[in-house]
């Protein structure tokens, strides 16, 4: 097996970084959390909870985006 290029995989990550910043307003939006108070703290679990429900609506935007793209 060859060695990957160390070229092609910062770019590929540098490249899944920005999609992961574009789509991150519309995971947060389909997630539907509250925002916090500024005086209410989140204990371990309900950050852990919280973190669960934005990585799965991340996974439907970057669907979304994904059949729109190929709808084009």
């Amino acid at each position: 097996m060859s060695e990957p290029n160390p070229a092609a995989a910062a770019a590929d990550q540098q490249r899944r970084y920005k999609e992961f910043l574009d789509l991150l307003p519309l995971a947060i939006t389909l997630a539907g959390l509250p925002h916090s108070e500024g005086t209410r703290y989140y204990s371990e679990e309900a950050i852990e909870l919280r973190a669960n429900t934005v990585k799965h609506a991340f996974k439907f935007a970057r669907q979304v985006a994904r059949d729109y793209i190929q709808r084009q």
